[in-house]
């Protein structure tokens, strides 16, 4: 089975670097499937989960925004955030969601309200990527 290798990177550090068969990221435009030979290409990314599909199984990385780099035998993802389901702390990301929740009811102004929409949006991405419900 062909593979293509994959990392992920943020400005604290690497994430991911593993040879997989399959890479789904959302990006700005949607959802897109990357296959190894797949042609060059720059995407930015959105708040969502990165699928990693292996012979037999599939990891999941939450990402909140940057950049994904594909090509033939190597896709890059450059986020500003990325935290694979495995290391998610599920107590600290519903905790985040509650925090944005009270300040959308708050609605102090419209810097906090776009701020504290992006927040619960990372919060919700995290908490379903670590419940495997993307």
């Amino acid at each position: 089975m062909k593979t293509i290798t994959v990392n992920i990177v943020t400005p604290d550090g690497p994430v991911y670097d593993s040879e997989v068969s399959m890479v789904i990221a959302v990006t700005a435009t949607g959802e897109m499937g990357i296959l190894p030979g797949h042609i060059p290409t720059v995407a930015p990314l959105g708040i969502g989960a990165v699928r990693l599909k292996k012979e037999n199984s599939t990891e999941l990385a939450a990402v909140s925004g940057g950049f994904l780099e594909v090509r033939p035998d190597k896709v890059t993802i450059l986020a500003q955030s990325a935290e694979l389901a495995t290391d998610i702390d599920l107590a600290r990301a519903q905790e985040s969601a509650r925090r944005a929740e009270a300040m959308l009811q708050a609605n102090k102004g419209e810097v906090d309200f776009q701020r504290a929409e992006l927040a619960l949006r990372r919060a919700k991405n995290r908490i379903n990527v670590y419940e495997g419900n993307i």
